[in-house]
């Protein structure tokens, strides 16, 4: 139950967030799914602000509060009141007397749903005209009884549009692929399906050759290509120091929405080159003797941790070795999900990492699946992991770090670096907040 306080704090935002809006007219692209959300908006963002001003909300500001901090440009005052009496007053000054030169053009919103209701409360006053649905799963189970009401949640980002704004779903994702029959907007589907309108075909992961401490050499990865086809028209899409499905599937997303803003497949290919995606999500990095670390440890949910796992598959390496965390907030699928998950580490892996007292439930399952025993090794913590990883990473090895943000498994990644001093730059939760936890 939210304080009075909270509730006050959320009507004054929401008050001047509507003001602003109705006076700068902002087109806004809302973005919600269980998987996916952030690395999509990021690579909206990246494909429109080449043509575009805008705007998009950082961090965590994807909720009644942040929403609103995001349409007003402005950041929270964290746990002080006086802070807050500043943030409101800039508020006021922003919705009644900001310019409409520097306001941006397009608002580009990442939505999140802990609870029923949440997307319909953001969507009432935010008002997008173009919705995307990247792929639902069963994280936030704890809060929604079934999956049916994950999916009923997010649907509700689309059930509102008009006839004339726009749907982008995953055509993929069967429960994503049905809401188009309960909207009346139109559509633009995107995946690597027959099916979809724009599409990806042809993935080639990129390598160069390194030499190694025992005077040969590995194959490090480096990106990722593929084709973007819409309507007869391809191009070549690169993508440096990300890998996987679902960073494309990111970037089909984002082409979907440049498209509805009118522009070309060029056009996107070439603002594509810059699209980093956002750190913890299946990024890229050098390790200690010449591993690579698949670096994905800002969240997880069954469905994520399995498209992790199908990258670590599919990149060349000596020896896979998975580091695999808690995976929170599933409710009743919690054991379901991990044991789900154990199965195909068993079957991809040379080693496991469990951390956590959840993760045991992997490691069981890996077992059971025809991991020798020997090679599967569990920890309380990633605290206790991380130095035994260490010193277990051998030449040439990848190896995947992913668990739920309780987890805190970006600590393993920080002993396992090749340069830790580019932890800030390249690992989620590096604040001092986070660091004292």
């Amino acid at each position: 139950m939210k304080s009075k306080k909270l509730l006050l704090l959320e009507k004054i935002l929401k008050y001047f967030a509507v003001k602003a809006l109705r006076r700068f007219k902002p087109r806004v692209v809302g973005v919600t799914g269980s998987v996916g959300k952030t690395s999509t908006k990021e690579a909206i963002f990246t494909v429109l602000s080449s043509q575009y001003r805008v705007r998009k909300n950082e961090k965590n500001y994807n909720n009644e509060i942040g929403l609103p901090l995001t349409v007003l440009g402005l950041q929270g005052g964290g746990g002080s009141f006086i802070k807050w009496i500043a943030v409101l007053a800039r508020a006021f000054e922003v919705s009644f007397f900001g310019s409409s030169k520097k306001f941006p053009q397009i608002l580009v919103m990442e939505m999140g749903a802990d609870r029923p209701g949440d997307i319909k409360y953001l969507v009432d006053f935010l008002r997008p005209e173009v919705g995307v649905v990247t792929t639902v799963g069963i994280s936030h189970l704890e809060f929604f009884s079934t999956k049916k009401q994950i999916v009923k949640e997010k649907s509700t980002l689309v059930k509102i549009l008009d006839k004339e704004q726009t749907a982008v779903l995953n055509f993929d994702d069967e429960e994503v692929r049905a809401m188009a029959d309960q909207v009346k907007s139109r559509k633009i589907f995107y995946g690597f399906s027959d099916g979809a309108d724009v599409r990806a075909s042809d993935i080639f992961f990129g390598y160069e050759k390194a030499s190694d401490d025992l005077g040969g050499e590995v194959d490090k990865i480096r990106g990722i290509s593929f084709k973007l086809s819409f309507e007869g028209a391809t191009v070549p899409v690169r993508l440096v120091r990300s890998v996987g499905r679902p960073q494309i599937y990111a970037v089909l997303a984002a082409a979907s929405v440049g498209i509805y803003f009118g522009m070309n497949l060029l056009e996107i290919s070439q603002a594509l080159k810059s699209f980093q995606a956002p750190v913890g999500r299946l990024n890229v990095i050098d390790g200690i003797r010449n591993s690579i670390i698949i670096e994905d440890s800002y969240n997880a949910a069954p469905q994520s941790t399995l498209a992790a796992l199908e990258v670590l598959e599919k990149i060349k390496g000596r020896r896979k070795l998975a580091a695999l965390g808690n995976m929170l907030e599933l409710g009743e699928a919690t054991e379901s999900g991990h044991r789900e998950v154990g199965k195909y580490a068993a079957k991809i892996g040379d080693i496991l990492f469990a951390i956590g007292d959840q993760a045991k439930i992997i490691a069981d399952e890996a077992v059971k699946s025809g991991l020798d025993k020997n090679s599967v090794f569990c920890y309380k913590s990633a605290d206790e992991a991380r130095f035994p990883i260490q010193n277990i990473i051998q030449e040439g090895d990848v190896i995947l770090v992913k668990g739920s943000q309780g987890a805190r498994m970006e600590k393993i990644s920080e002993v396992i670096m090749r340069h830790p001093e580019e932890a800030k730059e390249l690992l989620p939760r590096q604040t001092e907040e986070w660091k004292g936890k």
